[in-house]
């Protein structure tokens, strides 16, 4: 079987914190490393999708209504259900890193612009929307 779980494709979280999250893959080990030695990726996902905006509401409330709350993760393989889709990764997005707590927040800033350029553009609309069962 090939192997489907690349960069960028787009993944539903099904154990832990986040489960039921969706998130994209940023980095992949198949093979696993030395601290894990089993199939893993960091994954970015959406913490917090964006609320609904109106026409009546100013410019202060509509940008913070916008915002979306991202988080890094480092996940199983087999605590993954992987999509149909895929994301267009910026490079400044696939160097992320979660090694040390600081370089894990500066990350967390990289992804939140890179995900709310998406929003305001209106790409990737099934991403921002909330799960459904």
């Amino acid at each position: 079987m090939g192997k489907f779980l690349k960069t960028g494709k787009v993944v539903l979280l099904l154990h832990g914190r986040f489960a039921g999250r969706k998130a994209v893959i940023v980095q992949n080990s198949d093979a696993g490393t030395k601290q894990r030695s089993y199939g893993h990726a960091l994954v970015a996902g959406i913490d917090k999708t964006p609320l609904k905006i109106n026409k009546s509401m100013g410019k202060k409330r509509r940008a913070f209504r916008s915002r979306v709350r991202p988080f890094l993760k480092v996940v199983n393989h087999n605590h993954v259900m992987p999509t149909r889709y895929n994301m267009d990764l910026d490079s400044t997005v696939k160097s992320v890193s979660i090694a040390e707590q600081s370089k894990k927040e500066a990350s967390k800033k990289v992804v939140r612009t890179m995900f709310e350029d998406r929003y305001k553009a209106g790409k990737n609309k099934w991403l921002f929307q909330k799960l459904r069962f």
